[in-house]
């Protein structure tokens, strides 16, 4: 399965538009895409309750029941994201839990050296997802052990390739994307990488071969250029996932798959088999015990009548007896 984790939106994307793109992701490929909201700086710091403007399109079975959502298999599982521009964590730390549990997956977007460093190493919860504007100068430099530690978190990093794709970027924005880049590759060495579009349109988005051909040039090989777009972004959507479902965010309760029609058919035709090879063998033993016990019967009167003295005497050899005496008798 491939995924876009990365589809912009903003209140004014028409449904038409919205749903335009995502079909065209869906031609190319793109089994899960997320619906990106960006929430920039200052982050209201009052506790009200977070609303998610998104729109549910075709969202997931465990999110939403099948009745209430049918799925629409013209369009890709969609799910929804938020990314969160951060300056100051201080005021921004205590809100995460609340947008974990309005959205289904969580992105940081750190603007400061203090910020970044906070998204790595000292959150409460590892966000999903650190998303760099990688087309403009970054004010701190991406240290090969920061990002290592948001790796072993389970945290990844996203490279948007739209960023440089876009017809609204000059050469010098472009140029400063892929020193960014390769600046982030030689720090993650290639791990924990997600790359997504961020397309706001249909005409961004790129087919998967075209992205991994583009990456293999700004640096990263095609074999974890095929990853970053597959099992990478499986794994941030898993852990999402059982974080918001799970117990803890550790243990996951789901259903089990449930059979078909061949199969329960075969399994049927299994029992009933079994029920009549079980049969038959009951009848085969029962069988074999009244001829053993038979057998036992009549070697155990042969016994009784050859042996004298051995048991109690067999009526058939009493009465022979008795013959034979009184032909004695009468004889004498």
């Amino acid at each position: 399965m491939l995924y876009d984790l990365n589809i912009a939106w903003s209140p004014t994307t028409t449904p038409s538009d919205l749903e335009r793109t995502l079909r065209f992701a869906k031609t190319l490929g793109y089994d899960v895409v997320a619906l990106n909201h960006t929430v920039t700086a200052p982050i209201p710091n009052t506790p009200t309750p977070i609303r998610n403007p998104l729109p549910l399109l075709n969202p997931p079975k465990p999110l939403v029941s099948p009745s209430s959502a049918p799925s629409n298999p013209s369009l890709p599982t969609t799910l929804r994201r938020v990314t969160l521009t951060i300056t100051d964590p201080s005021t921004t730390n205590y809100r995460l839990l609340d947008y974990t549990r309005a959205y289904d997956l969580l992105a940081l977007r750190p603007t400061t050296d203090k910020a970044f460093a906070w998204a790595c190493s000292s959150t409460t919860e590892p966000p999903g997802l650190i998303s760099l504007d990688l087309t403009s100068l970054l004010s701190f430099h991406i240290h090969h052990r920061t990002a290592m530690t948001a790796v072993h978190r389970g945290t990844r990093f996203e490279i948007c390739y739209a960023q440089a794709l876009s017809p609204n970027i000059d050469a010098r924005a472009r140029a400063t994307f892929i020193g960014n880049v390769l600046s982030l590759l030689r720090a993650t060495k290639g791990r924990g990488i997600v790359v997504s579009s961020e397309a706001k349109g249909s005409l961004e988005l790129r087919g998967p071969a075209d992205v991994v051909n583009l990456l293999a040039v700004w640096g990263l090989g095609p074999e974890k250029g095929a990853e970053a777009m597959g099992s990478g972004a499986r794994a941030v959507v898993v852990n999402e996932g059982v974080k918001r479902r799970g117990f803890r965010g550790v243990v996951d309760i789901i259903k089990p798959a449930e059979e078909g029609e061949e199969a329960k058919r075969t399994r049927q035709e299994e029992v009933e088999k079994g029920k009549l090879e079980a049969k038959e063998k009951g009848k085969k033993q029962k069988g074999g015990n009244q001829a053993q016990g038979l057998g036992a019967k009549r070697k155990g009167e042969e016994g009784n009548g050859g042996a004298s003295g051995s048991g109690t005497m067999s009526k058939r050899l009493a009465k022979k007896m008795k013959k034979d005496a009184m032909q004695a008798a009468g004889g004498a």
